[in-house]
């Protein structure tokens, strides 16, 4: 009798759960409620079959449950074929009612509408990225032998049809409302999934393959793009963000965006401005850019002018230097702001002409206990510390390791990382939490020390 009461309460418990949890659907901004309607039909069926089931054991339990003094005989009946055509019929019935609505679903959803919109969705571990056709409307052509830190979509300069393409490189995405449109998916390097939870589609991205799944939006807002396929390390941090706007709002972000042909035409760099123009940083971090502690200034020597182009942007563009307790990056964030992308680059260009001599050590620690902590961080730094375009990550190996320290407490402290546009600084904000203050990272940072 215990067990049927048990059994009993599982079922009460199952179906209370499922009706009073708080964990349910987002709320739909998309056409896609019939996924909704399929998932629903889905909890229906097969929670009636488990409530059956159950109760049906239970009742079986105190039914033929032992009695003392009582002697009963079981009748074996292999070929019992009422009991057999009603299991049949029943099962049969449930998979229909399951599996029958999603093919209709499927059927609608990999026949994409005549008038809709093309936007390809670029994917790597572990950021997104964009690219809309022109006023063409057609999509230029891309080869990954020519994916470089320079042509990040590996863009075909002799496809005509791609000059006038919009190339987005972070990870925020715009759409229309009410506009259908066709995302064809791409992946550079694994197995990705782009998933916008509130769009209820998804689709795998597979590297040398081009997938692709359509949407109507619905609803104007923000919504939050997931990488839903085990993708390495920065998995967890593999986030985006798709915006829906009006018409107007959509046209005037479109406006802004940059195409193929003008980030392939910009001017290349003027060193010698970049010397003049690095006169106001040397007075910080050195002639021959090395760093300089007792002013918070860091070597610079040494980083690559994507990473260098970046942080100067970021920091022109207040998303970094603008948390409360961050004295020291707000004072970079009043030197930048005057910069134009002009001068940035030149100074950028100027940089990488300086020598790179590593940085003085002034961490000690356990490098052996150290090297152990940094596996994680060779995920994306790489394991000599010579840092990745590919994974948005800067070298670590030669830098200043005090530097490193404060930023490493600046992500752990939400003063660097918070910012709603700093994808990237939002996955280190993430991964900081890995290793703890104190001597943990004093043995990071001196096995960074030792490599080269």
């Amino acid at each position: 009798m215990a067990i049927a009461i048990a059994i009993v309460l599982l079922v009460i418990g199952t179906v209370a759960f499922h009706f009073l949890n708080p964990w349910w659907f987002t709320p739909i901004a998309s056409n896609w409620g019939t996924m909704d309607d399929t998932v629903n039909l889905t909890f229906w069926v097969t929670g009636a079959v488990f409530v059956a089931v159950n109760l049906f054991m239970a009742y079986a339990i105190v039914r033929y449950r032992h009695r003392k003094g009582e002697q009963r005989r079981s009748e074996y009946e292999p070929e019992y074929k009422r009991l057999e055509w009603w299991l049949i019929e029943l099962t049969s019935v449930g998979v229909i009612a399951m599996l029958a609505p999603g093919l209709v679903v499927w059927a609608k959803f990999v026949t994409v509408p005549d008038d809709a919109a093309v936007v390809e969705a670029v994917g790597q571990q572990w950021s997104w990225s964009y690219r809309l056709p022109g006023e063409d409307g057609v999509l230029g052509a891309i080869d990954a032998s020519l994916i470089a830190a320079d042509n990040p979509f590996g863009m075909d300069a002799n496809d005509p049809r791609g000059q006038d393409d919009i190339l987005v490189p972070g990870p925020e995405l715009h759409l229309p409302l009410d506009k259908p449109v066709k995302v064809l998916l791409r992946s550079k390097d694994v197995l990705h999934d782009f998933t916008v939870p509130q769009f209820r589609v998804k689709m795998d991205m597979v590297p040398g393959m081009v997938t692709y799944l359509w949407l109507t939006p619905t609803k104007v807002g923000e919504y939050e793009i997931l990488c839903e396929e085990l993708c390495g390390m920065g998995h967890f941090a593999m986030r985006g963000r798709v915006v829906v706007d009006t018409p107007d709002d959509y046209q005037a972000w479109l406006v802004g965006q940059q195409s193929h042909a003008r980030f392939a035409a910009r001017p290349a760099a003027d060193v010698a401005a970049g010397q003049a123009a690095f006169a106001v940083c040397a007075a910080c971090h050195g002639m021959n850019a090395e760093g300089n502690q007792a002013l918070n200034a860091p070597k610079l020597a040494g980083l690559p002018g994507w990473y260098l182009a970046r942080q100067l942007h970021n920091f022109k563009q207040g998303l970094r230097g603008g948390a409360p307790g961050d004295a020291i990056a707000t004072q970079m964030a009043a030197i930048a702001g005057p910069l134009d992308a002009t001068t940035i680059d030149n100074v950028v260009a100027y940089v990488s002409t300086l020598p790179d001599t590593h940085a003085r050590s002034t961490i000690q620690g356990d490098a052996a206990a150290g090297a152990k902590r940094y596996t994680t961080c060779a995920y994306c730094h790489g394991a000599a510390g010579q840092g990745s375009w590919s994974t948005n990550a800067p070298p670590l190996a030669g830098m200043s390791d005090w530097y490193l320290a404060r930023q490493l407490q600046q992500f752990r402290q939400g003063h660097r990382g918070r910012h709603p546009e700093d994808f990237n600084g939002a996955q280190m904000a993430r991964m900081s939490g890995v290793v703890a203050e104190g001597e943990p990272t004093a043995d990071l940072l001196a096995y960074i020390n030792t490599l080269r």
